[in-house]
């Protein structure tokens, strides 16, 4: 049996690794228009969870049961990618 690996992603928020479409650095992607409209559409239909107040760095692509939701993150895509590699980060 495969135990579900999950990804923890800031403060108390955790996502299950078989949901995670991709995750991003917010400061090399949000330069392009897509991005920008991907973000403004997420935040303006209720898909974006914020994990922190603080400066965010990343942002993880979730889809669940169908539904997109966007989790913003104060962590770095590559400590992100290097919890996963190990194991979650739980």
């Amino acid at each position: 049996m495969k135990r579900t690996v999950y990804l923890h992603v800031g403060n108390n928020y955790s996502v299950d690794i078989r949901d995670i479409v991709g995750i991003f650095d917010i400061e090399n992607t949000t330069v392009e228009k897509c991005t920008k409209l991907l973000l403004d559409r997420a935040e303006k239909e209720h898909n974006c969870v914020y994990t922190t107040y603080e400066m965010p760095k990343s942002f993880i692509i979730v889809m669940k049961d169908g539904r997109e939701k966007i989790y913003i993150s104060q962590l770095s895509a590559s400590t992100l990618k290097k919890r996963i590699a190990e194991g979650g980060g739980m």
